[in-house]
């Protein structure tokens, strides 16, 4: 009489490469993940930001850039020097590579950074002040 064995599929065990590849999908997925909170977290803020009805004003607006400069040497040059390069405040050359046009609104009209005092504009000329920031 013979035995009839059955074959069972053998179980395998994971390999390394099996299990490197798991952890590197892990790792993709992980990272994927935390750049789209990343992302969704700055959009949101700039949404809270632009929704304030001034900045959503300045932002449709049409800026002047010769009423911009007329603005700076009126009111900011002091601090800030003829050409923007600093003198009391500080230099704002390139400042609109450093600050979204958000930030930059915020600044002027906040005054929560002293020595620089509150400053109100109204919307077309901080659209027309903003023009001009952006040039130095």
């Amino acid at each position: 009489m013979t035995q009839n064995t059955v074959d069972s599929p053998a179980i395998t065990q994971p390999t390394e490469t099996h299990q490197d590849n798991r952890l590197l999908i892990q790792f993709a997925l992980a990272a994927t993940t935390i750049l789209l909170c990343v992302i969704l977290v700055i959009w949101g803020i700039h949404r809270v930001q632009v929704s304030d009805p001034y900045v959503h004003d300045v932002l449709a607006s049409t800026g002047n850039l010769e009423r911009g400069q007329q603005l700076f040497w009126q009111n900011c040059a002091t601090c800030h020097g003829v050409n923007g390069t600093g003198e009391v405040g500080p230099d704002l050359q390139s400042v609109s590579e450093r600050k979204s046009q958000v930030a930059l609104i915020k600044q002027v009209i906040s005054g929560k950074t002293p020595p620089m005092p509150q400053f109100q504009p109204n919307t077309q000329d901080m659209a027309d002040l903003l023009v001009f920031l952006e040039t130095l």
